[in-house]
C-alpha cells in the first residue's frame, strides 16, 4: 500500500540517551525538536536501538508523547550511516554506528525518509526527527 492510500505519514523521532535519563527530559527534548522543525504531522514513532529500547526513560517518553516505541536492530542504523548529518564518536565507539538519534529516525521513518535537520542534544539525550517519504 502506498503512502496516501490509508497509511499516514510517519514522524520518526530518533532517540539516544545515557542510561538513567528521565522520560520527561527525553519527551521535553523531543517536543522541542518537533517544534524546531515546524510540528510535522503524522503518526509519531519513538525509534531507538533494540539495545536501548528497554530503558525506562525511553519507554516513559513514548508514553508521554503518545508515540509508538519502535526498537531497531543495529544493522538498520548502520545502513543509514551515509545519510546522517551529525557524527558521534561515542555512538561509533559504543555501537558501531555514526549516530543513534539521526540513524534511528531515518530507519524508523522507512525508505525515502528524510531528516528534518541535525539532532538536538541536551542533558544526556539526543533527538532527531525524520519523516517518511
Amino acid at each position: 500500500m502506498a503512502l496516501g492510500e490509508g497509511v499516514s505519514r510517519i514522524v520518526a523521532i530518533g532517540v539516544g540517551c545515557r542510561r538513567g535519563v528521565a522520560g520527561e527530559r527525553i519527551a521535553m527534548l523531543a517536543r522541542h525538536a518537533l517544534a524546531e522543525f515546524g510540528e510535522p504531522k503524522g503518526e509519531l514513532h519513538i525509534c531507538t536501538l533494540e539495545a536501548k529500547a528497554a530503558e525506562a526513560g525511553i519507554i516513559e517518553a513514548a508514553r508521554l508523547l503518545g508515540a509508538k516505541l519502535v526498537p531497531l536492530p543495529l544493522a538498520a542504523l548502520q545502513a543509514r550511516a551515509s545519510r546522517v548529518l551529525t557524527q558521534s564518536r561515542a555512538a561509533e565507539a559504543r555501537f558501531g554506528a555514526p549516530s543513534v538519534a539521526e540513524a534511528a529516525a531515518l530507519a524508523g521513518a522507512g525508505e525515502g525518509a528524510r531528516l528534518l535537520g541535525p539532532r538536538l542534544a541536551e542533558a544526556g539525550a539526543t533527538c532527531a526527527v525524520a519523516i517518511s517519504g
